[in-house]
């Protein structure tokens, strides 16, 4: 089961509600996205613990129902 773009933005909202949220779909699946995320919770910490909140985020989900997330993040 894949997730969608729509859902994918809903999970990272929830946690980043002041984010710039863009997603690409890679392949068309719904499987294989790019994301960029830009938020001030981010400000300070290090790329890997901004990487590891997003994947909190997804609940999850990373693995199952998203097989693949290119990530960026940063603070604006």
């Amino acid at each position: 089961m894949a997730m969608s773009a729509t859902e994918l933005e809903t999970y990272i909202r929830q946690a980043f509600p002041d984010a710039q949220i863009k997603i690409d779909d890679l392949a068309g699946d719904g499987d294989h996205y790019a994301c960029s995320v830009i938020s001030e919770a981010f400000k300070g910490l290090s790329r890997v613990k901004q990487h590891q909140l997003v994947y909190q985020a997804l609940q999850g989900h990373m693995g199952g129902k998203l097989h693949a997330l290119a990530l960026q993040t940063s603070a604006p």
